[in-house]
């Protein structure tokens, strides 16, 4: 693993040019899911061109505050290697229970090597953005296989660190709001690949037969 102090560089990929790509998914895929799974009004959003398609941002902006200072917390561990799995839980209002959690796990590689030990060919952006635009579409398409929210809901996003320094007066340790595995169902989802940072995404929700 790349000390994090250090750049790690290979052609002309460094850990902060694979943060910053990763740190941007988190804002857009959080965005999508805000609005697609209706947990913010419609109207709050309006549409941007991203990875080759039309993306929904929030333009309530109070929330546009809280994703950003989250998403800059993120970058730092991030950059640190410290963060693993990112998680957005989408709870009932009333009774707060967990009805989703949105899961990206982390994972910081070694750089990758050619068979005689050299820093191999850079992976071409387009190819990580192809890779980015195949997940945010099946967040997109989260309503044609999730149940349907028939309930007023709010939403936390968790960050699960290993051996972070935590601010204090911006994160608090909280409920995990995991879903009772006998009420659990998974849809594992694609992932990206920088070279550096390996994103992997799952949602689980509830599911009362």
């Amino acid at each position: 693993m790349p000390p994090a102090s250090k750049q790690s560089q290979r052609g002309n990929i460094t850990l902060k040019g694979s943060t910053a790509l990763v740190t941007e998914f988190f804002k857009f895929a959080v965005n999508s899911i805000l609005y697609h799974r209706g947990i913010y009004p419609a109207d709050d959003f309006h549409m941007v061109k991203k990875y080759g398609q039309v993306v929904l941002v929030t333009q309530d902006l109070g929330l546009e505050k809280y994703i950003d200072n989250i998403l800059q917390q993120v970058h730092e561990w991030l950059m640190s290697g410290t963060i693993k799995q990112l998680v957005l839980a989408v709870i009932a209002k009333e009774t707060r229970i967990t009805l989703e959690r949105w899961v990206f796990d982390i994972h910081l590689q070694e750089p990758p090597t050619t068979s005689d030990g050299k820093p191999a060919p850079p992976k071409p952006e387009s190819e990580i953005q192809s890779e980015i635009r195949a997940v945010i579409k099946q967040i997109v398409a989260s309503n044609t296989f999730l149940p349907t929210l028939n309930e007023p809901t709010v939403f936390n996003i968790l960050a699960f660190t290993e051996n972070a320094d935590i601010p204090t007066e911006k994160w608090v340790d909280t409920d995990a709001h995991a879903i009772e595995p006998s009420k659990a169902q998974q849809v594992k989802l694609r992932s990206f690949d920088t070279q550096l940072h390996k994103i992997e995404a799952m949602v689980a929700y509830r599911y009362d037969a």
